[in-house]
């Protein structure tokens, strides 16, 4: 494969506008991602657990969760775990530690030579990152894996709608945002209290930029894993502001986070409803109605369906 061989190659200065290909990530916008569990790649015994756990996602962590003095250790778990298998349904992830530090490159090589389904690269910036990174990916022999980037730092959100933009170059990798809160906090000053006022217009300004480019998005972490009615009003407001699920630090948290995250009986059932009115025959050149008393257009019936394939994915 290319190897990215230097920081200073991948944040390398250059751009330009692309054409919107929303249809490059849509196969991902249907594909449940309500919980992403982070998991410290040293750790054997979490590795073997989850093939159990009901997660939708883990993230074998090389980053943030591991010491300096393991992390080739870690390295060679990951990447063992992901060749041997065994995780059915749930996407599998390798966070790989960033460009500056002396681990970054071979994580790179290393992981893409193992093939998860996503990379996820932390302390992205520019545009210029996503798109050096996608020609790497493409480049190897995992030409299926998907980028996955970290968004925590605040570069980061300024340049938010230009690195969303990348996923739309011809080697187009990038496939979902995970936001980095704790990061945000310390890198700008904020105070992460409950509510997160201080970081409600970066979440909502992310959630923008990967709704207008086809990107999935992902939720930070809620740090107090024994506090299950914070964490739940944190999974309700990740919900209410468009987030597609959140990333988790233990297992106690994806019970709930699964359950707010999935459409309610009564969602399918509605969604059911205006598919089914717009679909008919007598309908087809109608873009407003009436349904049990509620106006709805057309637009609505296609976050109906999408509704309907995420229960239908869950269910399965």
């Amino acid at each position: 494969m290319t190897r990215v061989n230097k920081a200073e190659t991948l944040f390398a200065s250059r751009g330009r506008n692309e054409p919107n290909k929303h249809e490059r990530n849509l196969d991902m916008s249907v594909r449940p991602l309500r919980s992403v569990l982070y998991m410290p790649a040293t750790n054997q015994r979490a590795l073997e657990k989850a093939k159990t756990l009901p997660v939708d996602a883990v993230v074998f962590d090389l980053e943030d969760a591991i010491a300096p003095d393991v992390k080739t250790a870690a390295r060679d778990k990951a990447c063992e775990a992901v060749r041997a298998g065994g995780y059915g349904s749930r996407q599998v992830v390798i966070r790989i530690n960033d460009f500056s530090t002396p681990w970054g490159e071979d994580d790179l090589d290393a992981a893409l030579a193992a093939g998860p389904d996503a990379v996820l690269v932390p302390k992205i910036n520019r545009r210029e990152d996503v798109v050096v990174l996608s020609q790497s990916i493409a480049s190897s022999e995992s030409a299926d894996t998907r980028l996955w980037i970290m968004v925590e730092t605040p570069m980061a959100i300024l340049n938010i709608d230009q690195i969303a933009a990348a996923s739309q170059s011809d080697a187009a990798r990038l496939a979902c945002f995970c936001m980095g809160t704790n990061d945000l906090e310390k890198e700008t000053r904020a105070r992460l209290n409950p509510g997160r006022a201080s970081m409600q217009t970066w979440l909502s300004q992310s959630v923008c930029a990967a709704r207008a480019y086809g990107i999935s998005i992902l939720d930070g972490v809620y740090n107090d894993f024994n506090d299950a009615d914070g964490f739940r009003a944190e999974c309700e407001q990740g919900l209410e502001l468009g987030m597609d699920g959140k990333t988790l630090i233990h297992p106690a948290q994806i019970g709930i986070c699964n359950e707010v995250f999935s459409p309610s009986d009564e969602e399918v059932a509605w969604a059911r409803r205006i598919v089914a009115k717009f679909d008919s025959p007598e309908n087809a050149n109608v873009n407003v109605m009436s349904i049990d008393g509620r106006m709805v257009e057309r637009l609505h019936a296609d976050f109906a369906r999408r509704t309907i394939a995420i229960a239908d994915a869950v269910g399965k």
